[in-house]
């Protein structure tokens, strides 16, 4: 596994924590704590919904989903070099395909490279395993549909935080139900949360607190909509916990992460597990970075361009 922690970044450390103060504080909560979990989603939706920025090049169209048509949100270059399947993140409860617009705008644009990211259902509404048999559907439509539609079969995944989640139990349930998980030559794994009965970090150990947009009573509301009702011991099970997984046969994969991000823990034992299970991974780590953290000046500045090589060489290689 190539591991770059923050050589490269260390003298821009004292940055990053101003930028990260900056970042917290803009960050909407919405939640206002009392009342039904679908009544704290829906205020958490409204909330976040007045942060995005929409781009014209994006088209909604429907796809066959398992309970009926699903939305999916396309970026289609001219020529497209291959095509990526996009997981947006939120916790599994709140986000939307047009969150990372402005992402996948430059990606279509530098690229040629098309996105189709899914519009999965969301907890409490819908708890597992609903929204993962919608990434599952639609992952099975690409493969079936990528040369057709796109004029290539060079396929990507990727997501943030619950959308790098969803990312790997696709590729797993693609390996292991379909036998098509070789399709798919990259995954761009972006802080995400692997183990949904908590790591260290993510219950708060080594992390200081106010410093992250996430935080252990947030992850863990999150969790329990998701898996409601479920026990610590069946929430590691593999197939909702990629952590505990096997992991073999799956594809390179880029990891990144910020140290002061809630789900440190989970990118690191998972970055580390993805890589002993034989597959190749690159990983990222930026100091003193919260939770969202490729949201900020600095962080993006450099994971930018890594991210285009790494996208760039899947494309390629």
């Amino acid at each position: 596994m190539r591991m770059a922690l923050w050589d490269e970044v260390e003298g821009a450390r004292d940055k990053i924590r101003t930028e990260a103060q900056d970042f917290i504080r803009q960050f909407p909560d919405g939640d206002p704590g009392a009342g039904t979990p679908q009544d704290r989603a829906t205020a958490m939706r409204k909330a976040e919904a007045a942060m995005i920025l929409r781009s014209d090049q994006a088209v909604d169209r429907i796809i066959e989903g398992p309970t009926g048509p699903l939305t999916v949100r396309e970026f289609r270059p001219r020529h497209p070099k291959g095509v990526m399947l996009h997981f947006h993140g939120g916790g599994w409860v709140t986000g939307r395909p047009a969150l990372t617009d402005l992402l996948h705008e430059s990606l279509c644009d530098h690229l040629q490279l098309a996105i189709v990211s899914v519009d999965y259902r969301l907890a409490p509404e819908h708890p597992f395993p609903a929204g993962p048999d919608d990434c599952e559907a639609a992952a099975l439509w690409l493969v079936d549909h990528a040369a057709d539609e796109y004029g290539t079969d060079r396929l990507l995944v990727g997501g943030e935080s619950a959308g790098a989640h969803l990312s790997a139990l696709t590729l797993l349930r693609l390996r292991d139900r379909h036998a098509v998980a070789n399709r798919f030559y990259g995954a761009n794994l972006v802080f995400g949360a692997y183990d949904l009965s908590a790591t260290p970090s993510g219950i708060g150990i080594g992390l200081t607190p106010g410093t992250d947009i996430l935080s252990p009573e947030r992850m863990a509301t999150f969790v329990e909509w998701f898996v409601p009702g479920w026990t610590t011991d069946q929430r590691r099970a593999p197939e909702v916990s990629p952590m505990y997984a096997d992991l073999s046969g799956l594809p390179r994969a880029l990891f990144t992460v910020g140290t002061a991000d809630h789900l440190v823990d989970d990118t690191l034992f998972f970055a580390e597990r993805w890589a002993r299970a034989g597959n190749e991974a690159e990983l990222l780590v930026y100091p003193d970075a919260p939770h969202g953290c490729i949201g900020m000046p600095t962080v993006l500045g450099h994971w930018w361009p890594r991210l285009e090589n790494f996208l760039g060489d899947c494309l390629t290689g």
